[in-house]
């Protein structure tokens, strides 16, 4: 008995060191998930058929706002106070890192779904559900809880909340463009035009050209006239027209990959950052606006997936095997290929020396459960219900892994 309460005090010791219990690191990684299921519930009883003032064409809205304007907003106000040149040479390595999360996520996603057999429709559902982690939403919580700790192993709070939620903000912009070409196609609907397949005898093998159901939010696309304008701009115009859907720049190119592009057009660029961005720049009106309107999308992103599941997290066709291949994947294979990912680039010189908040969000960007923008587009793709179960598991789970691993995190840095 005695040599266990000496290990006990050692072990908290030496945690001690590092800037709190291994408690008190448990405590910041549980609070977060706690917010989120906190806000899943609330949507769930919005949705549920006692309250019912959240249906699914409600939610599938709400999708669409946060998309078209919310998560815009978000990007544009934190990522763009937050970049300047000096900084995207200094940070080039958070966007690099969030690509090869995919990559090795994928990868690892791509494996498990080989050995597990998910059915039919949804082989690349759990590549997608393994590979996208959460870079945006839980971290920014995450790390708010974190720094609000006076005790905090990363030292000044307000410090330690600035540069972590800039590192975070730098890394989303690349998550938006992953998400809007990557994971959309991923998640297209099989040849039967739809995910379910129970309902297959609908005569729609042959699909129409025209956009699915689920497209149409974001791939309207109106046809236009082909008259022969034999003038030379008529000409160019045609041409530009002809390459922007063969490109399909219009799939690319939504609102949140332009929001990322003009924040870093105008962060990188000071006399437009003082005009716009700075808080006491003529236009930072516009900017307010932005940050008040970014605050809104995790929690109706949030209440919306809680939403749906409203029919229960164990209505979807995945089954057992398939959800339980999911989380282990996501939780207990991806974070350390992650590691290693990280600790590989700091022995080659790749990151700011002695910066241990920017070594702890490279780490978080593989640690964190399966996104929950990829669950909205999910949902717009026509397997959100399947999504949403993967969601709520995930994170049940992610409670006692991202607790688990961050302690791990903390003790490697410090």
């Amino acid at each position: 008995m005695g040599n266990m309460e000496r290990l006990l005090l050692s072990v908290l010791a030496e945690s001690q060191a590092g800037g709190g219990s291994v408690l008190t690191t448990m405590k910041f990684a549980v609070l977060p998930i706690a917010k989120v299921f906190t806000m899943c519930f609330l949507g769930f009883l919005m949705a549920s058929k006692y309250v019912n003032i959240l249906p699914a064409t409600g939610r599938k809205l709400l999708n669409g706002l946060v998309f078209s304007l919310l998560l815009p907003c978000l990007i544009f106000s934190q990522l763009g106070r937050s970049v300047s040149l000096q900084k995207i040479i200094e940070w080039w390595f958070i966007p690099f890192n969030v690509i090869l999360a995919t990559i090795s996520g994928s990868l690892i996603g791509l494996t498990v779904a080989s050995v597990v057999r998910p059915p039919y429709p949804f082989f690349k559902f759990t590549i997608v559900q393994i590979g996208i982690g959460n870079i945006g939403n839980v971290p920014l919580v995450l790390i708010a809880a974190l720094c609000r700790d006076k005790s905090n192993p990363f030292g000044d709070s307000n410090k330690c909340r600035q540069d972590g939620n800039a590192y975070i903000a730098f890394g989303q912009w690349v998550g938006a463009i992953i998400l809007y070409t990557y994971v959309f196609q991923m998640l297209a609907p099989p040849p039967e035009g739809s995910f379910e397949i129970e309902a297959g005898n609908l005569p729609i093998k042959n699909p129409p050209k025209n956009c699915t159901p689920e497209q149409a939010p974001l791939l309207t696309q109106e046809p236009e006239s082909m008259d022969s304008n034999k003038s030379k701009g008529g000409k160019i115009k045609g041409f530009l027209t002809f390459l922007y859907e063969k490109l399909k720049l219009k799939q690319i190119l939504q609102p949140p990959i332009i929001a990322s592009i003009l924040a870093i057009i105008i962060g990188c660029v000071p006399v437009l950052k003082r005009f716009i961005l700075t808080d006491d720049a003529p236009l930072f009106f516009f900017t307010d606006s932005c940050i008040i309107l970014g605050e809104a999308m995790i929690p109706c992103i949030l209440l919306a997936l809680g939403g749906n599941l409203v029919d229960g997290p164990g209505s979807s066709k995945l089954g057992l095997r398939t959800t339980a291949a999911i989380i282990f994947g996501r939780l207990v294979l991806v974070p350390p290929a992650g590691l290693g990912i990280v600790m590989l680039a700091d022995k080659l010189g790749l990151l700011p020396a002695g910066d241990k908040m920017f070594r702890f969000v490279l780490l978080l960007q593989h640690t964190m459960p399966t996104s929950v923008l990829s669950g909205a587009v999910a949902n717009l793709r026509g397997c959100g219900r399947e999504a949403a179960a993967v969601l709520f598991w995930v994170h049940v789970f992610a409670v006692f892994s991202m607790a688990g691993w961050i302690v791990l995190y903390l003790r490697i840095l410090f």
